[in-house]
């Protein structure tokens, strides 16, 4: 039996899938396929233990595609698309072009699991929605409901990625402005860049608060000394190997926990996008809480992830259900 707390957080967050969505994509259901694929649940379980037993940085790849999906045409699959002689992709725009192979494996494999049972019915949208909510709940972390429904989208264009996608080097203030534009708020920016708690960065996202942060400072003052020697060591100045990367949270950087927070707290962020998000005393106050209370924090998260994975959605005629992820249809 699931513990008391457990229960409780899957409570509260199954009422506000039901009630906090209902505006903003109203066709999603939790039981949108359970007559046309009654087992999707179980086969997605599968599928991703079986990655997961593969390629333990799957988890942080796949949660890190949805976002990058969900925040350009909405959560519609867009960042699967393979490009073609007529037309770059998203997952080939300069800042996509460092998304882990696994997380693209790691959809396309449960899509081929879910057509070899109900061909031609479940979009890779809520695949990636699902498997991902699936690889948070493998590593430790909180389980949630998910909606569905979505379908998956005809455009893939990586000019749109730049000016939609927060970049690593964004102030507070940037990155409020472009979270709003997708209907979030500062809570869900501070709870969803709780996902740093797995997964690693690379040496390039960082190079610039160690070696060239404003025209007065070459490091970025803010960074304790013992903290940047470290990071310094590991990403030489003139390091030419771009495949040189760092775990957010070095203590468990596979696992999904509340480290992160306990990481900000030490002053040791990683990005300047992470060290930003403690310029404000609300914010600041919310990475104590959720360094203090990890269930606080995976009650929150899963509230947030269910608002990230509602931006944008394609119901009805605006999409399609892909038969491959990588390619559209028509």
């Amino acid at each position: 039996m699931a513990p008391a707390c457990e229960i409780l957080v899957m409570v509260s967050l199954l009422k506000a899938s039901l009630v906090v969505f209902s505006a903003a994509a109203d066709k999603l259901e939790l039981g949108y396929y359970s007559e046309t694929c009654p087992n999707l649940e179980e086969i997605l379980a599968t599928s991703a233990k079986l990655k997961l037993a593969e390629a333990p940085t799957t988890p942080a790849a796949v949660v890190r595609l949805l976002f990058h999906d969900c925040f350009i045409e909405g959560c519609d699959a867009s960042i699967m698309i393979t490009s073609t002689p007529d037309n770059l992709a998203e997952r080939d725009a300069e800042v996509n072009r460092d998304l882990a192979g696994d997380g693209f494996d790691a959809v396309v494999r449960a899509k081929a699991a879910v057509e070899a049972e109900c061909p031609g019915v479940v979009s890779c949208a809520d695949i990636l929605v699902i498997i991902a909510r699936n690889f948070i709940e493998l590593t430790g972390g909180p389980s949630y409901p998910v909606l569905k429904g979505r379908k998956d989208g005809f455009i893939s264009e990586a000019a749109r990625v730049q000016d939609n996608l927060p970049g690593s080097t964004l102030n507070l203030h940037q990155l409020l402005r472009n979270f709003k534009s997708k209907g979030l708020d500062m809570e869900d920016l501070v709870v969803l860049s709780g996902a740093h708690t797995f997964g690693f960065a690379h040496c390039k996202q960082f190079h610039k608060r160690l070696y060239n942060f404003s025209r007065d400072r070459a490091m970025d003052p803010r960074l304790p000394p013992v903290f940047a020697s470290s990071l310094k060591a590991a990403c030489p100045e003139r390091g030419d190997d771009p495949g040189l990367v760092l775990p957010f949270d070095p203590s468990t950087p596979f696992a999904f926990d509340n480290s992160y927070y306990k990481t900000l707290v030490a002053g040791n962020a990683l990005l300047i996008s992470d060290e930003t998000l403690l310029a404000k005393r609300k914010t600041r106050e919310m990475i104590r809480e959720f360094a203090r209370d990890e269930q606080k924090f995976y009650q929150e998260f899963g509230a947030a992830m269910q608002r990230l994975s509602s931006v944008g959605v394609k119901v009805g005629s605006d999409g399609d259900v892909r038969r491959d992820c990588t390619a559209f249809d028509r």
